[in-house]
């Protein structure tokens, strides 16, 4: 830890694995909300749409179930700090209630499907307190890892690697365990496999953020006080009524978290990539005929690609952060990735159905197999360019509001005096889950619509209208999430210029609490003018 002028700063080790307990937990948001529809529909028979509302339910269930575990965590500080207990306990929950429901759940009879839906709501609700728990942790954090405005930044690029070893892995080695050599498509057996790879991931990406926060998890970095705040129920209304900043990343946060929830969508992937590239002709089991699927390879390819244009964003971002603010770097490459995106469209519109001059095509044969050319078409290297640089620029950008979510607790440390980083961190999941909570109930929806009552996979025939689905969700939806992004976003005062001053205040108050002074009289005697001077 160094400190200048008061200001708390990370050491390099910190910034670094801190971000891991993001990466912890969206090995969980993989495995748990990218495929929790698709276990229940295709693994226990439960009902499409039930399976699909279910998502919601407990995804509004986790949303009202943040601020409590956010007024818990400002009011802790025990012997192992403030956050550790919350994230080891976390992610403790977590694994067991997956080996419950991947594992167990499937082995109760068919007859019994009562049981089965009891178990998968029962078990789908202990897996979201656990991930409440630990998700809480990564938001409520970051103003005790650094308060200085060049390092917060890193904590997207940081993040980005942790993503990689946690998401990535899942995103990467899904598919292929998926392959009709080893699970298959997404079966029981896949979801046996997947789970404990998941938890091992999971659990070494925990310990790494327990190192990385366990210096800074003391009570002299809470606040200009270090004391614990207690915060009741209706408080957190006229928090976030004051808080002017927070409301404009609410909607930000929020509304981008539902585009990416709703366009990394397993099912609107499959479509995509599978449904909707399907040439030739193959013969299933059964003797149907069906298109040559292309989803294994396509989507793999894809995600590699989303991952490569990133990089060079993520270093743009953080350079335009540190110089700018968060929020010039936020507005700017949003819109990079909206500009982008109508490109996307453009190509989404003009895709013709079993033509393989309009459709995405980047090799003939099978991905591994002897006969395997590449025949790339116009229509993939321009969707490729599109969707890479536009997903790239939005990649970069769509975990920088968790070190927004800390600028705006410092903001109201300084606004109110007190410090309240989990009730800060949490105010804004809320809003973020109950936005995103919204997806695969959009995703159902949008297929009932066409007539589609089972969740699509990748064997799934292409039906009548699933472009169009596609284009509304995979495309549409992003982009009228962007667009609220940048009008909240306008108005948002934490530029950073702001943002020094509001951390020179809260530093100077620290300083003459520290040496006898008041809280209320610091409050009242040092303002932006005093420190000015």
């Amino acid at each position: 830890m160094k400190e200048n002028n008061g200001i708390n700063r990370a050491k390099f080790y910190q910034l670094a694995l801190f971000p891991m307990n993001n990466g912890a937990t969206n090995v969980y948001f993989v495995l748990i909300l990218s495929y929790i529809a698709t276990f229940g529909n295709k693994v226990l028979g439960i009902a499409m749409v039930f399976a699909s509302f279910m998502v919601t339910g407990m995804r509004v269930f986790d949303a009202i179930t943040d601020p409590i575990i956010g007024a818990i965590i400002d009011k802790t500080d025990g012997k192992f700090g403030k956050f550790r207990p919350f994230m080891v306990i976390g992610n403790a929950i977590m694994a067991l209630s997956v080996i419950a429901l991947y594992i167990l759940t499937p082995l109760v009879p068919a007859t019994m499907m009562w049981l089965r839906y009891t178990l998968f709501i029962i078990l789908y609700a202990v897996w979201v307190i656990g991930y409440t728990f630990q998700t809480s942790v990564t938001r409520s954090a970051q103003p005790v890892l650094t308060s200085d405005p060049k390092q917060r930044p890193l904590f997207t690029v940081f993040n980005t690697i942790a993503s990689l070893a946690g998401m990535g892995v899942m995103q990467f080695v899904g598919p292929i365990v998926a392959g009709n050599g080893i699970a298959g498509d997404y079966n029981a057996t896949w979801f046996a496999i997947m789970t404990p790879v998941d938890i091992v991931v999971s659990v070494l990406l925990t310990l790494l953020a327990i190192v990385g926060i366990w210096e800074k998890d003391q009570s002299k970095y809470f606040g200009i006080g270090g004391k614990q705040e207690t915060v009741k129920v209706s408080e957190y209304i006229g928090i976030i009524k004051n808080n002017k900043p927070l409301q404009r990343l609410m909607v930000a946060g929020g509304g981008c978290k539902l585009a990416l929830s709703i366009a990394t969508n397993v099912t609107v992937l499959c479509m995509l990539y599978g449904c909707m590239t399907q040439f030739g002709t193959t013969v299933n089991a059964a003797g149907e005929v069906i298109g040559q699927n292309r989803y294994d390879s396509l989507y793999l390819i894809m995600m590699v690609m989303g991952y490569v244009f990133s990089a060079p964003f993520f270093l743009l971002t953080v350079r335009t952060s540190q110089k700018h603010g968060q929020k010039k770097s936020l507005m700017t490459y949003v819109t990079v990735a909206l500009l982008c995106y109508v490109g996307v469209l453009a190509m989404l519109l003009l895709w013709k159905q079993g033509n393989p001059a309009w459709n995405l095509n980047v090799f003939e044969g099978a991905l591994l197999g002897s006969d395997f050319k590449i025949t790339i078409n116009l229509y993939t290297i321009l969707f490729v360019l599109f969707f890479g640089v536009g997903y790239g620029a939005y990649y970069a950008t769509a975990d920088m509001p968790i070190p927004m979510v800390a600028d705006c607790a410092d903001y109201e440390t300084y606004r109110s005096g007190r410090f309240i980083p989990g009730i800060m961190g949490t105010l804004f999941s809320l809003v973020d889950k109950l936005v995103s909570s919204l997806s695969a109930t959009v995703v159902s929806i949008a297929l009932l619509f066409i007539g589609v009552n089972e969740l699509p996979t990748k064997a799934t025939p292409y039906a009548e209208g699933m472009n169009w689905v596609v284009i509304a969700l995979f495309c549409l939806v992003p982009m009228c999430a962007w667009i609220a992004t940048l009008i909240s976003m306008k108005g948002y005062e934490l530029t950073g210029e702001r943002l020094k001053t509001v951390q020179a205040v809260n530093v100077a108050r620290k300083n003459a609490i520290a040496n006898g002074m008041s809280t209320e009289e610091a409050m009242a005697t040092i303002t932006d003018e005093t420190v000015a001077k």
